[in-house]
């Protein structure tokens, strides 16, 4: 039975100073319900002092209100509530200890929608704890995360944690008809897995449709003492930097357009983009709900002299996002939680889902305030947005003190130059994703399987223009999942799995006679290579659930076998989401040893609805001895 709506915990993050407590000892927390327009306006001048206050001692990332005429005065969305503190939130404190023993920690979810403007627009928005955007989940290589949601939104929900291995948990991986049945509106679930063998950069967002566009998301840090051991005498501080794109309408909504009739190759254009949740906007360009002073730029405090680490995470539903700090020289030392070998670039390009370190010295002389920018590359768009402004700014900002920054509650700007745009600057560095090495040197194993993936979009029935692979469009089933059929049928046959052709697709009985279901079954422990062919004109972020593939090689037009014998294999690039370009192609391999049934797909959250996406079952007689919760199968009973 879900709790009672009276008394939800909202998400409540264990304290770093004794993180071994559980929920239980830190009492109940209750939920606080949406106060009425009458309260916020009362509250208003409130809030806004309170937000003058906390700016003007400094908290080291904070944001900066836009404010162009005194006459603006917000009728909802005065009060900012809604808005996530990122200056303490996304903060990783140097204090913390990655050699703690292994220990649970406990995090609460409640999922909710909200009105908010992160750039001055106000809209609908789907978040996590009544914040946007959501919150950090942080914690040791070996500990385990109970991570307990409750659905109180209008539309069902899942939480995936991209990039975990979820090894022996596989229906702990949170993907919507896949790993589990959505979480209905109203009731809650319970994710409770460890994280093993792996830290880094990583993050959790809504797998259920395109719901994370609208705010289900949020950043996920694994530490580690071998990590710690690489870097962390290379920098003073450190925080997470989400970049992403934004759209003033919710996801749905796009969604049915993209997949209407007669709509060939229109993605849906974004209105703006967004770092840390923050972006300004020009509201004046608009008839809608638009409030000036709600947009907003995060800035962030840097000490001269000190060195930052930045994790970045691409969040956007589309686009791919140039990032740069201007005069700023960044050294990147992870790639979606594999440690590199230091490159230095002056900006450097993140597909969605990507996640990348650098270290950025705060050691420039000539003026204190400098432009973080997040471009949104355009040049994928098949149409143009004349809102969109694709140059997303933040502000980097040298204090003396974060802990007594001057007051920046006006509008903080810079003066200063893109990379390659000033004489001083005429060269500009940007990241090549071949020069990326992994610090621990791994040996690629010799392959066992191969197969050939062929990704395209097609114009068929009703003249709708939808994904394949191989010539099967994916549609998520629909009142269960592939892993909880697969479970029920398999932990049925005693033993007999010869159906279950390890070279070919699963039989689609086994999905009850779902044709949309492209699934290759991988009977034993092997080391798996694919081929990924693109035969669409734009470049596609492919993401594999349950592991770290090794990037063999990967270019345009077509890959000729001749070069199969040649592959380098001593140390090749490792991570879980890797862009292949247009008419292009890549070949990975993967080590197929942990069970459970695992999607390959495209992260751009349009392409991933129109059927961009495959799976792989991965060992079926040790699926069948899984002993998943009895709440992960209600789930479909409901």
């Amino acid at each position: 039975m879900p709790p009672e709506t009276e008394k939800v915990p909202e998400a409540e993050k264990l304290t770093e100073s004794d993180p071994s407590v559980s929920a239980e000892d830190t009492g109940p927390v209750f939920q606080r319900k949406p106060a009425s327009k009458k309260k916020l306006l009362v509250w208003a001048g409130v809030v806004v002092l309170l937000v003058v206050i906390a700016i003007a001692v400094g908290v080291g990332v904070g944001v900066t209100r836009h404010r162009h005429s005194s006459d603006d005065v917000p009728a909802t969305a005065e009060n900012t509530d809604w808005r996530l503190d990122t200056a303490t939130e996304y903060h990783i404190s140097p204090k913390w200890n990655s050699s703690e023993p292994p220990t649970t920690r406990v995090y609460n979810f409640t999922v909710s929608e909200i009105l908010g403007a992160p750039d001055g627009f106000e809209r609908t928005l789907t978040v996590v704890n009544g914040k946007f955007p959501g919150p950090l989940v942080e914690c040791n290589e070996g500990d385990r995360l109970v991570i307990n949601v409750l659905n109180n939104g209008t539309n069902a929900t899942s939480i995936h944690f991209h990039g975990q291995y979820q090894n022996g948990t596989a229906y702990m991986d949170g993907t919507s008809s896949i790993s589990q049945c959505p979480i209905p509106a109203g009731h809650s679930f319970t994710y409770n897995f460890t994280v093993a063998d792996q830290w880094g950069t990583y993050w959790w967002h809504s797998h259920f449709g395109p719901q994370y566009q609208d705010g289900v998301f949020g950043p996920v840090v694994v530490h580690s003492p071998t990590e710690d051991a690489l870097l962390r005498d290379q920098y003073d501080e450190e925080y997470i930097v989400l970049l992403g794109d934004w759209y003033h309408s919710l996801a749905d909504a796009y969604m049915e357009k993209y997949l209407s009739s007669g709509n060939e190759n229109t993605e849906p254009v974004p209105d703006n983009g967004l770092i840390n949740g923050a972006a300004f906007f020009n509201c004046s360009d608009v008839d809608e709900t638009c409030y000036q002073d709600q947009a907003a730029r995060t800035v962030f405090n840097f000490v001269h002299g000190k060195t930052y680490r930045l994790r970045l995470i691409n969040v956007a539903a589309f686009a791919e996002i140039d990032f740069s700090i201007d005069d700023h020289e960044l050294v990147i030392v992870e790639a979606d939680g594999t440690n590199v070998e230091p490159l230095t670039v002056h900006k450097m390009r993140t597909a969605v889902g990507q996640r990348y370190s650098v270290l950025v010295t705060a050691n420039q002389t000539a003026t204190d305030t400098f432009w973080m920018r997040g471009q949104l590359n355009t040049y994928c768009f098949a149409e143009n947005n004349d809102l969109l402004d694709p140059n997303t700014l933040a502000v980097v900002h040298y204090v003396a003190d974060p802990a007594n920054a001057t007051n920046i509650t006006t509008t903080l700007d810079a003066s200063t130059s893109a990379w390659g745009n000033t004489k001083n600057n005429v060269l500009c560095k940007d990241l090549n994703t071949t020069d990326l090495v992994p610090s621990i040197s791994e040996v690629a194993p010799d392959a066992d399987i191969f197969f050939r993936l062929d990704t395209s979009f097609q114009i068929k029935a009703y003249a709708i223009d939808l994904a394949y692979i191989n010539g099967t469009t994916w549609v998520p089933m629909s009142g269960s999942s592939t892993l909880y059929s697969a479970f029920n049928q398999l932990s049925t046959q005693s033993g007999n799995y010869t159906e279950l052709n390890a070279t070919g697709v699963v039989p689609s009985k086994y999905y009850e006679n779902d044709k949309h279901q492209y699934m290759i079954s991988i009977q034993n422990r092997s080391v798996v290579d694919i081929l990924i062919n693109n035969l669409d004109d734009g470049a596609h972020p492919f993401h594999l659930h349950g592991y770290k593939f090794w990037v063999l090689s990967f270019g345009q037009g077509t890959f000729h076998h001749s070069k199969y014998d040649k592959l380098d294999k001593k140390n090749p690039m490792k991570r879980d989401t890797l862009q292949i370009p247009g008419y292009g192609w890549a070949l990975i391999r993967f080590v197929a040893d942990n069970p459970g049934i695992w999607p390959l797909h495209c992260h751009i959250t349009w392409h991933m609805e129109a059927g961009l996406l495959m799976q792989f079952q991965v060992q079926p007689d040790k699926i069948a001895q899984m002993n998943p919760p009895d709440e992960w199968a209600e789930l479909c009973e409901l």
